[in-house]
C-alpha cells in the first residue's frame, strides 16, 4: 500500500514537513510519480515495532520499585 506525505505524516505522527526533508535526504523511499512522492507503508513496519519495544522497555523501567537503601537506617 502506497501513502502520500500527509498520509505518511499522519501514521508516523510527524510533520508533512519533516517527512519531505527525509524524502529529499533519502531517508525514506519514495517514488515521484509526476505530481506528488508516494511512499511504500511497509517499510515503517520495523520502525514501528522497534518503537513499540523501546516503549515497552521505558515503561517496565519505569515501573520497577526502587531498591532499599542500605544506608537509609544508618544514624550517625
Amino acid at each position: 500500500m502506497y501513502l502520500t506525505i500527509k498520509e505518511t505524516a499522519e501514521h508516523l505522527s510527524l510533520p508533512e514537513a519533516y517527512i519531505e526533508q527525509l524524502i529529499l535526504n533519502k531517508k525514506i523511499r519514495a517514488i515521484h510519480d509526476g505530481e506528488q512522492y508516494i511512499i511504500y507503508k511497509e517499510q515503517f513496519n520495523n520502525h514501528m515495532d522497534q518503537l513499540e519495544k523501546y516503549k515497552k522497555m521505558i515503561a517496565d523501567y519505569l515501573s520497577e520499585p526502587l531498591p532499599e537503601d542500605p544506608d537509609v537506617k544508618d544514624e550517625d
